[in-house]
């Protein structure tokens, strides 16, 4: 289905945080992608592929270069090498990822040193589908879930989140977020312990 899951307001806020955390000509993955990606228009990027459960709707994604048809649920091991990307984003979908821990320690592995991995996402879901801790969770409990699957996976520093639009919500849906950014590696002297912003 090629619907979108947040309104307007929530959508231009996702392109705010794209422009502001993802630096132009990165190489970026979208992590459980649809049909649209929400991409800052005139934002510079090198390439930006796609990986998610629908190609058609990824087919239609006009801001993809690539993509890639895998379920992280049934395999959470991503098909890409070792520090591939300068940012990994999830968009509005996080909260349907069964082995959350396991998939961030993924992401965390693709990513460049200090590359940023943003997650967004809202208080709507399809109810059938959104794991049960975040159904019976707030916003709040949802930013610290968030952020403690950040924390579990290991080699994130800098783990912070926030309410993205306050001016618009409410009435419009609220933009979540939280970021984090590969730690250096252990042997380099320099600090690679997560904390909580």
């Amino acid at each position: 289905r090629l619907v979108v899951h947040i309104d307007d307001g929530a959508i231009a806020a996702v392109s705010r945080v794209f422009l502001g955390a993802i630096p132009p000509n990165s190489v970026t993955l979208d992590l459980m992608s649809i049909w649209r990606a929400h991409w800052p228009e005139g934002h510079p990027k090198k390439r930006l592929g796609g990986l998610g459960l629908n190609a058609v709707e990824m087919r239609e994604n006009p801001d993809l270069d690539e993509y890639a048809v895998h379920d992280v649920n049934q395999n959470p091991v991503l098909p890409f090498a070792d520090e591939t990307f300068d940012a990994v984003v999830i968009t509005v979908s996080v909260q349907y990822l069964t082995r959350p821990i396991e998939t961030f320690r993924e992401v965390n592995r693709i990513l460049k040193t200090g590359g940023g991995f943003i997650v967004t996402f809202s208080n709507r879901m399809f109810f059938d589908k959104a794991v049960r801790i975040w159904r019976n969770s707030s916003d709040r409990g949802r930013l610290e879930l968030v952020a403690a699957y950040m924390e579990h996976a290991g080699d994130f520093q800098n783990i912070r989140g926030s309410l993205v639009n306050p001016e618009d919500s409410p009435p419009g849906d609220p933009l979540l977020l939280v970021v984090g950014h590969k730690g250096a590696p252990k042997n380099s002297g320099e600090p690679a312990v997560p904390r909580r912003a």
